[in-house]
């Protein structure tokens, strides 16, 4: 009678916490491959297949418009200020000129 009721309790429990696991809000992936599929349409076999691949890898619009961060910006002006300059010296003026605050 005590192991009816105990997994009686177990399983009660089970089902309450599996409840709240349905209310979570999709990740980022699974709204992107709410989104592939969407339009994909109506496409299928390796069509579909490569179009599913190229849509779940490709990064948001924002992200591939970006110019970089501001610290990759930062980097590209001391490499071209840094021409010319070698081993020691270059090492020296990158970590002054990338320490700088912009």
């Amino acid at each position: 009678m005590k192991r009816q009721h105990l997994i009686g309790l177990l399983a009660l429990a089970f089902a309450a916490f599996g409840a709240q696991a349905e209310d979570k809000a999709p990740t980022k992936q699974q709204g992107k491959m709410t989104t592939c599929n969407k339009d994909a349409g109506e496409k299928k076999g390796d069509e579909r297949k490569a179009f599913m691949k190229e849509c779940l890898s490709a990064k948001p619009a924002a992200a591939t418009a970006a110019t970089g961060t501001p610290q990759q910006e930062k980097m590209k002006t001391c490499n071209a200020d840094a021409k010319g300059k070698t081993g020691d010296e270059r090492k020296a003026f990158m970590k002054e000129c990338l320490s700088k605050k912009a």
